[in-house]
């Protein structure tokens, strides 16, 4: 049977979110942004880590990778709710973090040599089987799935025709991919700025609402310049300077109060 299709592919925001339909609080805002300062914060202790202790080296590399994309994984991940499932990219645990995964666990979890390894293949199918349990039991919760892997991969391509012809609850996420083809997976396609994390949350906001309602899957394609890489914590800065919501105060107490959590995860890490 031919997959159906769908005409539209989106290239950029729904007007209701370019027109500032829905208003974002100065509490969320600033949510955001600890959020994303936190994030960068825990990369740069890990990076620490594997430099005074010699720790192995398994997850570096997908460290490394998720540097600067900060505004995707949170903007996408804030609001998920306690029952929604999310699959990140293997090797990167912040959106556990994110909701809420204690410190200490985080570090057991990235360190663990026998931890069980997981591939992009095997979180798409997850996700997938997650979003598909999701809608028969009709409960609105959402799967979200990330990922970096190339769209030419044949995990990915499953993954996203299956979540289009069942009309899936499941939010993709994915970074610099380049143009989509229209009918080829039957699933909107949103890029967004992934250096902004007020653009993704408007855009990853507009898609769940769309999948707990029952319209099917959004794919959100975050681009960034490759050649001159903005950094998303210092466009929010701005951002929030711009509102009067920011000072160099702020942020250093936000940073020294999360330093001391990370002291005191990777110090006790029995208690």
């Amino acid at each position: 049977m031919k997959p159906k299709t769908r005409e539209t592919t989106v290239i950029n925001p729904p007007p209701s979110i370019q027109n500032g339909f829905s208003l974002i609080s100065n509490e969320k805002l600033l949510g955001l942004y600890v959020t994303m300062l936190k994030c960068r914060l825990i990369h740069e202790r890990i990076r620490t880590l594997i430099r005074q202790n010699g720790l192995a080296k398994t997850n570096l590399k997908a460290q490394n990778a998720s540097m600067g994309q900060e505004a995707a994984v949170v903007g996408v991940t804030i609001d998920l709710l306690e029952d929604d499932t999310i699959f990140p990219s293997p090797g990167d645990f912040r959106p556990f973090f994110i909701r809420n995964l204690q410190l200490r666990a985080f570090f057991s979890a990235l360190f663990n040599p026998l931890a069980p390894t997981s591939t992009s293949a095997a979180q798409l199918k997850l996700a997938t089987e997650a979003a598909m349990l999701s809608k028969l039991a009709g409960n609105k919760n959402i799967a979200v799935a990330i990922s970096g892997q190339s769209k030419s991969s044949g995990s990915w391509q499953k993954a996203l025709t299956n979540a289009g012809i069942h009309d899936l609850p499941l939010i993709f996420l994915s970074w610099n991919h380049g143009p989509h083809e229209k009918k080829i997976y039957c699933v909107p396609v949103i890029t967004v700025d992934g250096n902004d994390v007020v653009a993704v949350y408007r855009v990853a906001t507009e898609a769940m609402a769309q999948a707990r309602m029952g319209n099917g899957p959004t794919l959100i394609e975050c681009v960034t310049e490759s050649k001159h890489p903005g950094d998303p914590l210092l466009n929010m800065e701005k951002y929030l300077t711009r509102k009067g919501l920011f000072s160099e105060k702020f942020k250093t107490k936000a940073a020294l109060k999360f330093r001391r959590e990370l002291d005191a995860a990777i110090t006790s890490p029995d208690e």
